[in-house]
């Protein structure tokens, strides 16, 4: 499979390059960014080519993976599902529903195949342990504390224009939805949702399968505060996310495998748990916390 990049930051130089430089069943065939030195220097690094003209790398290539702010991310990647290419996008798809909506429409006209890359999904231990809690079922509730401290300690996702405005809800908060979706069923009511010091937001969910669940989400944690937990209760105990294992260039390394595999099944996409239609629900979700912090100010 003849693999693109869309997107040269931060994101794109930690994760997707190096896999796809080092993936053994795609050619990692170019880079296009915003910024052309940006893609250049990114491209001589790993050795292939840079592209001034995003439709000409299209043209190049079998899929593409997507690095750039969301909102850019909608409709680039629209657009190459409607030039027949299948994708690999990031987290969060779309920052509004109506965005996401169009993206995974395409993705389903087209009939490619596509992948979100929600990183937990993709790392053995935790994906294990994911579909271990779905298949036990019988939860009563649930929590997901997803606190980072990219505005508070030293990371190069500070200068994220997008992180900045959308903050921690748009950020960490699809990474919390993908664990919670999958074991507790699809989210049938935002119950409540508030804000705390920072960007911090919480909220309350309800789920089709009747559990409840509730989120915490931040960027502005205290960098010794700063971390991942979540927990499951219901008749078999309680049980917690392990630890992720191994590097994100691997876990992104696993997610193009799905990629391959899903671009070969007949029809393409069929069978990927983490495809645009999920990451749209996940945007529908989102948006609807929004909404109703928005309403209670």
């Amino acid at each position: 499979m003849r693999i693109g990049l869309l997107g040269t930051g931060p994101w794109a130089r930690t994760a997707h390059a190096p896999a796809l430089a080092a993936h053994p069943e795609v050619e990692f065939t170019g880079v296009w960014g915003r910024r052309p030195e940006a893609a250049g220097e990114l491209a001589a690094l790993h050795g292939t080519r840079a592209y001034e003209d995003v439709d000409a790398l299209l043209a190049d290539v079998d899929a593409v993976a997507v690095a750039l702010p969301p909102s850019v991310q909608a409709e680039l990647a629209a657009r190459a599902a409607r030039a027949g290419r299948h994708l690999l996008l990031d987290k969060p798809v779309a920052t509004t529903a109506a965005g996401a909506r169009a993206l995974a429409g395409a993705v389903r006209e087209a009939e490619v195949a596509s992948v979100v890359f929600f990183t937990t999904r993709f790392q053995p231990a935790t994906e294990a342990w994911i579909a271990e809690q779905s298949a036990r079922g019988g939860w009563f509730t649930a929590r997901a504390e997803w606190l980072g401290a990219v505005f508070t300690g030293d990371s190069p996702y500070a200068a994220s224009p997008w992180r900045r405005e959308k903050g921690a809800l748009w950020d960490v908060g699809p990474h919390a939805l993908s664990v919670l979706l999958p074991v507790l069923g699809d989210v049938t009511r935002v119950r409540a949702a508030g804000r705390g010091p920072g960007d911090t937001v919480h909220g309350v969910l309800e789920h089709a399968g009747g559990a409840s669940s509730t989120v915490t989400l931040s960027l502005t944690a205290p960098v010794a505060a700063a971390g991942v937990g979540v927990e499951f209760r219901g008749e078999s105990g309680v049980t917690s996310l392990p630890g992720a294992t191994g590097t994100v260039v691997e876990a992104f390394g696993r997610a193009v495998d799905t990629l391959v595999e899903a671009a070969g099944a007949p029809p393409a996409g069929r069978g990927v748990a983490c495809d645009a239609a999920f990451g749209l629900r996940v945007t529908e979700i989102l948006a609807e916390l929004e909404e109703v912090l928005g309403a209670r100010g």
